[in-house]
């Protein structure tokens, strides 16, 4: 179809694959207690459908970047989001448990395609100079899409049935698909060697493992048996992975793009800032019920306004890092983020409506401004044949950074004697926000090894754009 700008067309494609990966991240978790009594399970049962898609999700990512490459990225990307849109209509439509934890991981393992392969597609549009115009796009499905799924899940669920939870995911799949079949432009790289067996028997299994481990070790306890065996067993599998990426011709994970100082820090950024976000998203809540025995829907409801805040930030960062550069705008805002985060902790806020709403407003503000300007200057001397590898390495790291965040928080308020239900001293909680501060100050002294200059755009670069995309036969 001609007249369909490809770069517009990655840009609403991307977005819409996006809004429901992020979507599908958050909006099942207060339907779990209906699907659990439909399908007559218990709910710790019923928490499988929750586990299925982020283990299944993690497994996918680390053969992303090599599926682009050798196939395309627009086919990779394009395929992805067919099986993520089919596995959501096969939840809908699922009449038991398994059915349903089945298509779940189906549409984990798509899901976990879909964000380093979209990115890709992107930053191959846009030249590194060009790329703090994404902010406006990469800001929705990350920040907006996960804090309005819970309202949405709880909505739908008592409106209507848990089943809507994932057809709204249908019309929006496939109408992104067919605009991407004419829209998109393909790109595939000749890469050499064949593919990386022993590499992905070890990250594979590595990333799944620890995502299990993560995930069930604050409720269930680290020692239970099933935490026990996966933790250990999925970090020396990660070790020996990276021995072999390090040392493999044709590595899965091609570890040695860390070398390049800028991206390796702002990997580092990427894990510390996904830790502490999804920490104090995680433990403030918490914090919250204690406080002031508020309901969990005021409870997830407080936490909204940090979407809005990063909303903002996507404005504030394309403005300003133009003018300030990547060094000079992210560590104020990670030292602002590391105060923001521990006011949430001072006794007494967490009883005031208005100033949590406040607070949890500027985390988004100041943290997003400072993750939005990492992730684009990070790429920025990463050159186009690596982009594949090199994106799927960062959602990675940020993928594991979040849930050692929560992981992190949960086992603080454990120690804390903060982990019954009957237990509301707010101690533990405000502890456990103090840690997820620290990660966040850590951050900031990383930030100084970031470039002092933005992306500069090329000398007479006098080309379109839209035929800068490479395109394959």
């Amino acid at each position: 179809m001609k007249g369909v700008n490809p770069r517009v067309a990655v840009v609403i494609v991307y977005t819409a694959a996006m809004c429901m990966n992020g979507l599908d991240s958050t909006i099942v978790g207060p339907a779990l207690l209906t699907i659990a009594r439909d399908f007559g399970e218990p709910v710790s049962a019923a928490n499988t459908v929750e586990v299925a898609f982020l283990v299944a999700l993690a497994v996918a990512l680390p053969v992303a970047g090599w599926l682009g490459d050798r196939f395309g990225t627009k086919r990779v990307f394009l395929g992805s989001l067919a099986v993520f849109t089919a596995a959501s209509a096969a939840c809908g439509l699922s009449q038991g448990l398994t059915a349903l934890v089945l298509a779940r991981v189906v549409q984990g393992i798509a899901g976990g395609l879909l964000t380093p392969v979209g990115m890709t597609l992107l930053f191959r549009a846009f030249p590194p100079h060009e790329r703090m115009k994404l902010s406006k796009v990469l800001i929705v499905p990350t920040a907006l899409m996960p804090a309005l799924g819970p309202p949405l899940g709880g909505f739908l669920t008592e409106h209507f049935s848990w089943h809507w939870l994932f057809f709204v995911n249908v019309p929006i799949g496939a109408a992104a698909v067919l605009l991407g079949m004419v829209g998109l432009r393909e790109h595939k790289e000749n890469a050499e060697g064949g593919f990386d067996l022993t590499g992905f028997l070890l990250a594979t299994p590595a990333l799944g493992l620890l995502t299990y481990a993560l995930g069930f070790g604050p409720a269930h306890g680290w020692t239970s048996p099933s935490v026990a065996v996966a933790g250990p067993l999925g970090l020396a599998l990660l070790v020996a992975g990276c021995v072999h990426q390090l040392r493999a011709k044709n590595p899965l994970l091609e570890l040695r793009l860390l070398a390049d100082k800028v991206f390796a820090s702002a990997s580092v950024l990427a894990l510390l800032t996904s830790a502490g976000l999804m920490g104090v998203l995680f433990a403030f809540p918490l914090l919250y019920q204690a406080a002031l025995g508020a309901s969990a829907l005021d409870a997830g409801l407080s936490v909204f306004p940090e979407a809005l805040g990063l909303m903002l930030a996507s404005q504030v960062a394309d403005r300003l890092m133009p003018k300030l550069g990547p060094r000079l705008l992210a560590v104020p805002a990670l030292l602002l983020a590391t105060g923001v985060f521990a006011a949430l902790a001072v006794p007494g806020v967490a009883e005031s409506a208005w100033a949590v709403r406040a607070l949890m407003f500027c985390v988004g503000l100041v943290l997003g401004t400072a993750v939005l300007t990492v992730q684009i200057a990070g790429f920025a001397d990463v050159p186009p044949p690596a982009m594949g590898q090199a994106m799927g390495l960062f959602t990675i790291v940020r993928t594991l950074g979040g849930a050692l965040g929560i992981a992190a928080t949960a086992a603080v308020i454990a120690a804390g004697g903060g982990s019954h239900a009957q237990d509301t001293a707010p101690g533990p909680y405000r502890a456990a926000i103090l840690v997820t501060a620290g990660l966040v100050a850590l951050g900031a002294l990383v930030a100084l090894r970031m470039p002092k200059d933005a992306p500069a755009p090329p000398p007479f670069d006098d080309e379109p754009r839209d035929e800068a995309i490479p395109a394959a036969a």
